[in-house]
């Protein structure tokens, strides 16, 4: 759900449900076009996923996330 809607207002999900989110990612993709996943793991420091993050979004564009699922860190 959290998936389509991400998709539909063009935005890419951040999540720290590393556990069942892939599977769900995997069901989204083979179904439509879906939004791209960042998992993040809890015990990753905050100041780490936020630095990812950033240089995420400076150096990549929108079209490039769609259907494309990506663990931090980088």
């Amino acid at each position: 759900m959290f998936l389509k809607l991400a998709y539909s207002v063009g935005r890419v999900l951040v999540s720290h449900d590393v556990r069942t989110m892939p599977r769900w990612f995997k069901q989204c993709i083979g179904e439509r076009r879906c939004a791209g996943l960042i998992l993040v793991p809890d015990r990753l420091p905050i100041r780490d996923a936020i630095e990812d993050l950033l240089l995420i979004w400076q150096l990549t564009d929108g079209e490039e996330w769609l259907n494309r699922l990506e663990r931090l860190p980088l």
